[in-house]
C-alpha cells in the first residue's frame, strides 16, 4: 500500500487508537506512552506506514494539537477556582515561576540563547491534572490544596502559553521593546476579545437554540477553530487560542451532554492523532544519542521535579497546610503533557528547540505521568476528606429541595411510562415516596408528535398511552396517595419529560433502566442522559429486580461528604422510611489509609446525620481495598438496593477515564436506582 494514501493512513491510525492505549492499560502504563510508541515503529525509522509530512498525518495532527489545548481549557474547574482564586494565584505564580527559572538555568548551561532557554522555561512551568480522577475518587477535591491546585492550572497554563507566543514571535522577526510591547498590547485585547466575546456569544447560542444538541456541538467547534485561526493572525501560535476558547465556553458547557460529545470526538480521535504523529517526529539515532549523553534529559526532569516541589513548598508554607496537602500539591502539579507537548512541537517545528529537548521532553512526560499520579495515590489518601459547611447540611432538608427559599409546592413525583414491563415497580416506588413526603404522584406518557394532526400513527400513539396512564393511576391507588395523569405531544420525548415536570413543579423523577452502548447513543445520549441534563429536579434512574415493599436494605457508597451525596444518603433514608428498610452506608478507602482518617470520616459522617436526624436505621461500614467497584460489588451482594450517584464522565489528559459507577452497573446482580441532581446553570 502507498503510505501516501490518505484513505491507507486514516486505516492505520484508527488501528493504532483502537488496539494499542488498551493494551498498555493493561500493562500499567499510560496509554499515550503506547501511541507514540506506534508512531516510532510505524514511521520513517520503523516500518514506514505513516510520515510525518503525509498532508493526512498533518491534517489530524493538527487539529489533535488545538483539540488538546481546547479540552485542557474545558476541564479546568471554573467553580473551584473562583472558591480559592486568590491563593490559586498564589500557588500559580509559585509553580509557574520556579519551573520557569530553572528551565533558563538549565538552558543557558547547555548552549541555549535568551529565548531557547526561556521557551524551556516556560514548558516546565505548566501542568497537565493526570492525577485529577484520583482525588475526585478519593473525595478530597473539595479540600483547600487542591481546589488550589487545580485552580492554579488556569494561570500557569495560560502563562506558559503567552511565553511561547513572545519566543515565537521574538524568533521570527527582529526583536526591539516596541514590538514586545505591541505584541503583548494585541495578545491581551485578543484575550479579551476571545474570554468574553466568546462567553457571550455562546450563552446567546445556546438559549436560542435550545434543545439542538447537533448545532450546538458544532457551534463549539466553529468556536474551536475560529479562535485558533484568529491567533494565527496575529502572530500568536494556534494552541493559544485554542485554550482560550476551552475556556470562554466553559461555562456555557457546563457538564451538558454536548461537552460529552466534544471530549469524545476529541479523544478518540484528533487528539490519539496528535501523540501517534509526535512518535513520528522521534529520530531513533539521535534520541539514543540524547540517552547516552543524558546530561540534558537528567536536568529537565530533575529540574522539572525539584522546582515544583520547591514551589508546592513555598505555597504550603505560607498557608500553613500539612506535609500531606503540601506532597499533594506537588504530585498534583507534576505531570507534563497537554501544554507542554503541544508547546515542544511548536518550538521545534519553529527551530528553536532541537531534537535533544524534544526527546527530552518526551522522557519528561512519560516520567511524570507516571510519577505523578503514583504519588498523588499515597499521599491523597492522607489528607482528611472536608466536612461541608454548615449551610450546606441546613440545605439538606427536604433532600428534594435544595433552593435557598421554603418550596410552596407539595411533593410531586412525577413517572414517564412508556414500558409495561417497568411501570408497575417505578409507579409503585413513586407511591411510596410519595406516602412518605405527603405528595402525588403524576404519571405522563410522551408522544412523539407528527407533521399532522390527523396522522393515523400519532392516534395509535395516543390510544396506547391512554391505556399507560390509566393503569399507572390504578396501581398507585392501593398507597392512599392522589394519582394523576397526562399525556404530552412533543417534538422531543427527553425535553418532553424535563419540560412537563417544570409545569408541574415536581419534586423528583422516577425513570426506568435504559441500557444502551450503541453508537449513535454515545455521539448523541440517550434519553435518560438528555433528562439529566434538562431536568429541573432530581432523577432516579431505576432498575428494581422485586417490588419496592420487599427492599430491607440499601447500600450507599460515599466517598465524600459533599452536600450531593449527603443529599443521596438523605433520599435513601427517605426510600428506607416508606419501604421499612435498613441503610448501609459504604465507604470504601484504599488500603493504605490511616486508621484515623477512617475514624474521623466515620465520626464527622455520623454527626452530620444528628443534625439532621437520621441516625436510626443507618449503619456505616468501612471496607478498605484497592479495587473500590470491585468492593462495592462485594457488598452489594447482601443487599436488596444499590443507590449510587449518576456521574458522567469526559476526559483527563485527553484521554477517556471510566467512572466507578459505571463498572458497577455493567456487574450488579441487584437492583439499583442512579440517583441524578439537577444541572444548576453558573
Amino acid at each position: 500500500m502507498d503510505g501516501a494514501n490518505p484513505i491507507f493512513v486514516f486505516t492505520v491510525l484508527l488501528a493504532v487508537i483502537l488496539l494499542v492505549p488498551p493494551a498498555f492499560e493493561r500493562l500499567r502504563l499510560p496509554g499515550l506512552v503506547g501511541l507514540l510508541l506506534a508512531g516510532v515503529i510505524l514511521g520513517p525509522n520503523g516500518l514506514q506506514f505513516l510520515d510525518h509530512e503525509s498532508e493526512t498525518i498533518k491534517l489530524l495532527s493538527g487539529i489533535g494539537k488545538v483539540y488538546l489545548m481546547f479540552v485542557a481549557g474545558l476541564e479546568i474547574d471554573l467553580s473551584q477556582f473562583r472558591k480559592t482564586r486568590h491563593r490559586s494565584l498564589v500557588f500559580g505564580f509559585c509553580t509557574f515561576i520556579v519551573p520557569i527559572l530553572t528551565g533558563i538555568i538549565i538552558g543557558r548551561w547547555f548552549g541555549f540563547g535568551w529565548n531557547g532557554s526561556l521557551l524551556i522555561g516556560s514548558l516546565l512551568a505548566s501542568h497537565t491534572l493526570l492525577a485529577y480522577p484520583i482525588v475526585r475518587r478519593l473525595g478530597v477535591v473539595q479540600n483547600e490544596a487542591v481546589t488550589v491546585t487545580i485552580g492554579a492550572t488556569i494561570f500557569t497554563d495560560t502563562a506558559a502559553l503567552v511565553v511561547l507566543a513572545i519566543c515565537v514571535g521574538i524568533n521570527r522577526g527582529e526583536f526591539t521593546a516596541l514590538t514586545l510591547i505591541n505584541q503583548l498590547v494585541t495578545l491581551s485585547l485578543y484575550c479579551f476579545l476571545v474570554l468574553w466575546g466568546f462567553d457571550r456569544a455562546g450563552k446567546e447560542f445556546f438559549q436560542r437554540s435550545r434543545d439542538d444538541q447537533g448545532n450546538q456541538f458544532l457551534f463549539i467547534l466553529l468556536t474551536l477553530f475560529v479562535a485558533s485561526v484568529s491567533a494565527q493572525l496575529i502572530g500568536v501560535e494556534q494552541i493559544v487560542g485554542a485554550f482560550l476558547a476551552g475556556l470562554a465556553v466553559n461555562d456555557v458547557l457546563g457538564d451538558s451532554p454536548v461537552k460529552e460529545k466534544v471530549e469524545f470526538i476529541g479523544g478518540v480521535l484528533f487528539i490519539p492523532c496528535f501523540f501517534v504523529d509526535m512518535g513520528l517526529l522521534i529520530d531513533i539515532p539521535a534520541f539514543v544519542k540524547t540517552l547516552s549523553s543524558i546530561g540534558i534529559t537528567v536536568a529537565i526532569v530533575v529540574g522539572l521535579i525539584g522546582s515544583k516541589f520547591i514551589a508546592a513548598w513555598l505555597s504550603a508554607l505560607w498557608y500553613r497546610y500539612t506535609a500531606m496537602e503540601m506532597l499533594t500539591m506537588w504530585s498534583l502539579s507534576l505531570p507534563q503533557v497537554a501544554a507542554t507537548l503541544a508547546a515542544t512541537l511548536v518550538g521545534f517545528q519553529e527551530g528553536i528547540l532541537t531534537q535533544d529537548i524534544l526527546n527530552s521532553v518526551l522522557v519528561l512526560m512519560v516520567v511524570t505521568s507516571i510519577l505523578g499520579p503514583m504519588i498523588t495515590a499515597q499521599t491523597a489518601t492522607r489528607i482528611p476528606i472536608p466536612q461541608p459547611e454548615q449551610e450546606a447540611i441546613e440545605e439538606l432538608t427536604p433532600w428534594w429541595d435544595s433552593s435557598e427559599d421554603p418550596q410552596p409546592y407539595p411533593f410531586t413525583v412525577v413517572v414517564p411510562v412508556q414500558n409495561p414491563q417497568t411501570q408497575r415497580s417505578l409507579v409503585e416506588l413513586a407511591a411510596l415516596l410519595a406516602r412518605h413526603e405527603a405528595g402525588r404522584v403524576v404519571a405522563v406518557a410522551i408522544v412523539r408528535g407528527q407533521v399532522h394532526m390527523d396522522d393515523p400513527q400519532l392516534d395509535a400513539a395516543l390510544d396506547r398511552s391512554r391505556k399507560l396512564v390509566r393503569r399507572a393511576v390504578e396501581l398507585a391507588v392501593p398507597y392512599g396517595v392522589e394519582a394523576t395523569a397526562a399525556i404530552r405531544i412533543d417534538d422531543d420525548v427527553a425535553f418532553g419529560i424535563s419540560r412537563f415536570s417544570r409545569e408541574q413543579n415536581a419534586s423528583l423523577i422516577v425513570l426506568g433502566w435504559s441500557e444502551t452502548s450503541s453508537l449513535r447513543a454515545r455521539l448523541f445520549g440517550n434519553l435518560i442522559e438528555q433528562v439529566l441534563w434538562s431536568s429541573p429536579c432530581p432523577v432516579a434512574i431505576t432498575r428494581l429486580l422485586d417490588a419496592p415493599e420487599h427492599i430491607g436494605s440499601i447500600l450507599v457508597p460515599t466517598r465524600d461528604l459533599t452536600p450531593s451525596t449527603l443529599r443521596i444518603v438523605s433520599f435513601a433514608q427517605a426510600l428506607a422510611t416508606a419501604s421499612q428498610a435498613r441503610v448501609v452506608l459504604l465507604h470504601v478507602v484504599l488500603t493504605n489509609t490511616p486508621s484515623e482518617q477512617i475514624a474521623q470520616f466515620e465520626e464527622d459522617l455520623r454527626e452530620i446525620l444528628r443534625e439532621t436526624g437520621g441516625v436510626g436505621g443507618v449503619d456505616i461500614k468501612t471496607v478498605a481495598s484497592n479495587n473500590i467497584a470491585a468492593a462495592i460489588l462485594q457488598e452489594a451482594q447482601a443487599c436488596d438496593l444499590v443507590l449510587m450517584r449518576s456521574i458522567r464522565r469526559g476526559t483527563a489528559g485527553g484521554l477517556t477515564v471510566s467512572d466507578i459507577t459505571t463498572q458497577v452497573i455493567q456487574q450488579l446482580q441487584t437492583s439499583i436506582i442512579l440517583f441524578g441532581e439537577p444541572h444548576r446553570l453558573s
